[in-house]
């Protein structure tokens, strides 16, 4: 009696063993395809607010391919700025040593009312600071190009805020499943199905005809 009474409770603990890593193994990934965080008044984006088409890029200015898209993203905006809202979020890749700094960079300038005019001289100088052992300091230089308060533009690099922002970004890019750079998001969801910058340039196109 005492034996089959053993069998059965080692029994029940086995099910319940194998119940649990089933429901584990089901369980859906926190980081592989959830939805990516709503715009807020502390994205960087430009266009307007109420646009009907809304454009999210997860983007590392390190990136050769984002760089490469960054023309295809200035040419639309000449032509559907005014129908489209186009959010740049931070996602800078581990492997790329100078991303960050960047980032930062970026978002430093951007307190100062210049993110779009920081971004468009980090994308266009890819080349001169992407492998450069002093990035910051051909940043510094593109900044003063551009008339921003070097000792401001300094502190606020390495701001504990700017610094969480650039990281509260990737982070929510990681929760929507973005492992690679640059990932668009189109109204929500993620854009896919273009083989050419004409294709992506098209998508855009069409989404802002079917929503006048």
């Amino acid at each position: 009696m005492k034996s089959s009474i053993i069998w059965t409770i080692t029994l029940l603990i086995i099910f319940g063993s194998v119940f649990a890593v089933y429901k584990i193994a089901k369980a859906p990934s926190s980081g592989n395809g959830g939805t990516i965080p709503a715009i807020s008044a502390s994205d960087q984006s430009r266009g307007p607010k109420d646009a009907k088409v809304v454009l999210v890029e997860y983007s590392d200015f390190q990136c050769p391919a984002c760089a490469n898209f960054y023309p295809h993203i200035e040419e639309l905006d000449k032509e559907l700025g005014g129908k489209i809202l186009f959010v740049y979020r931070h996602f800078p890749l581990p492997q790329h040593k100078n991303a960050e700094i960047t980032a930062y960079a970026a978002e430093a300038a951007g307190r100062q009312g210049k993110f779009w005019e920081m971004y468009r001289a980090i994308f266009e100088y890819q080349t001169e600071w992407s492998e450069d052992k002093d990035a910051r300091g051909k940043i510094i230089g593109y900044a003063a190009a551009l008339e921003l308060n070097i000792d401001q533009l300094n502190k606020d690099i390495d701001l504990g805020e700017t610094k969480d922002k650039v990281s509260a970004a990737a982070r929510g890019g990681t929760y929507a499943g973005v492992n690679s750079t640059p990932t668009f998001f189109l109204n929500g969801n993620k854009l896919t199905g273009f083989n050419s910058y004409d294709d992506f340039k098209n998508l855009i196109r069409e989404a802002v005809r079917n929503n006048p």
